[in-house]
């Protein structure tokens, strides 16, 4: 298994290269700015190149390029504007999709949102544009011939890692470690049984391996 963490550079996907390291599982950090490339690579992370606002082609190539048999999506604009959210958190997010189905990638795991699939929710959000990026961007991958998992975290925060969270069927509010949220996906990487399934999660008392096994 090679991961290839589209987004590497975000909150969630910096711990989760810390994860992968931790479980010795072979990865590379997805990166677009030089100056992270070269940082990553100081640190002896390895590192490969991908914008998500190139041409699917160019996108493809990159993907190609890492040697990576699995995809994690943890990219995102960060509140740049409904535009950029647009481009990268669907628009992106879809042209990742499309090239691991050309190059035969099957797995394939999102770092989606809580309420998602809850438009009732999204205006009193304060950040709808990213609600409707994230919805959409879900039911395609829902749509493709992937292994996907898509993980819908509660209320990001920067708190210490638990290794406990709480599965919820119907999310029923909380907040949720980022550190957390890197564990939840290096455990649903390496477990079969999590393709075609989706978790809605905040803290909790379970412990993730008894929940994603």
């Amino acid at each position: 298994m090679k991961v290839l963490i589209i987004g590497a550079h975000g909150k969630v996907g910096r711990l989760l290269v810390d994860e992968l390291k931790s479980r010795k599982i072979d990865f590379a950090a997805g990166l677009r700015k030089e100056e992270q490339i070269n940082a990553y690579q100081a640190e002896g992370i390895p590192t490969q190149y991908i914008d998500l606002t190139a041409s699917p082609k160019d996108i493809q190539n990159s993907i190609a390029e890492s040697g990576a048999d699995t995809i994690v999506f943890s990219a995102g604009a960060g509140g740049a504007g409904y535009d950029k959210t647009i481009e990268i958190d669907l628009d992106g997010a879809i042209k990742t999709m499309d090239a691991a189905q050309i190059l035969g990638i099957k797995r394939y795991v999102m770092v989606s949102a809580v309420y998602s699939d809850d438009r009732t929710k999204w205006e009193a959000s304060g950040i709808r544009p990213y609600y409707v990026a994230k919805h959409y961007a879900d039911k395609y991958l829902r749509s493709t011939n992937l292994d996907y998992t898509i993980v819908h975290p509660g209320t990001l925060t920067d708190d210490p890692a638990t290794g406990k969270v709480n599965i919820q069927s119907n999310y029923e509010g909380g907040s949720v470690a980022r550190a957390d949220v890197a564990k939840v996906i290096a455990q649903a990487i390496q477990t079969p049984s999590s393709i075609k399934n989706e978790y809605n999660f905040s803290s909790g008392d379970q412990a993730i391996q008894d929940v994603i096994r």
